[in-house]
């Protein structure tokens, strides 16, 4: 007697993969925009020191995920998990917010700022704006809750060890030493450090927090419709 056989098929081949090339060109130019934010950045000032920024490492973030992200949009595979786009976006708010409301205003390298301006407005003002643009707009709500804006805090204590790791191993009197201000062990102690980043790690869970809401709010994104017969009386969509 022979064995059973399976009956199962895979819904992929009933339903054709929704494709959707808006959304991949979209996120395509995102990526595109980061890389090149740190491509300039890299071309003013040596990696070690341009790498040792938030902003950087972030954006470097961004530029994977939403390369990828465009890749399956394109092809019409399912997208990347939502907790992983969302914590991309909040990283990204996080560097535009902090460099607008709490660094001083622009500044601009002195071998070539205009350059470094256009770099700056890339990774802190266009990039996060155009995530958060795709994230209203073009993805689909993923059900996140509160424990995720927890678990979105551990790049940022781990880029805090690494920063201050860096800045003790590093000789006094080098460049970017200790990348951002409130950083700065020598100018403030570490006390004074640790209170000022437990005061910014409050406000990254409070923007977590928000995304979280906010995703349950914001609209459901309409797919494009497969046709599996060609329209007319009685055809299927």
């Amino acid at each position: 007697m022979s064995a059973p056989y399976s009956t199962h098929v895979p819904a992929s081949a009933v339903v054709p993969p929704v494709r959707r090339p808006y959304a991949a060109v979209f996120r395509l130019l995102i990526a595109l925009a980061a890389a090149t934010g740190i491509a300039i950045d890299l071309s003013l000032a040596s990696p070690g020191r341009v790498l040792g920024y938030f902003t950087v490492q972030s954006n470097l973030l961004v530029a994977l995920v939403l390369a990828v992200s465009a890749r399956r949009a394109w092809s019409g595979r399912p997208p990347l998990r939502p907790a992983l786009t969302t914590a991309v976006l909040l990283y990204a708010l996080t560097a535009g917010l902090v460099r607008h409301l709490l660094l001083s205003p622009l500044t601009t390298n002195g071998a070539a700022p205009g350059w470094h301006t256009l770099a700056d407005q890339l990774l802190h003002t266009a990039v996060p704006l155009a995530l958060l643009a795709d994230w209203f707009l073009l993805t689909r709500p993923g059900g996140l809750r509160a424990r995720h804006a927890l678990l979105w805090l551990l790049y940022p204590a781990a880029y805090l060890a690494f920063a201050l790791l860096r800045g003790a191993a590093l000789s006094p009197g080098t460049p970017a030493r200790y990348p951002y201000p409130f950083l700065d062990v020598p100018a403030h102690g570490y006390g004074g450090v640790l209170a000022g980043a437990l005061l910014l790690g409050a406000f990254i869970l409070a923007l977590g927090l928000a995304l979280a809401g906010l995703d349950r709010l914001r609209p459901a994104v309409r797919e494009p419709i497969n046709r599996i017969s060609p329209p007319g009386p009685g055809g299927l969509e």
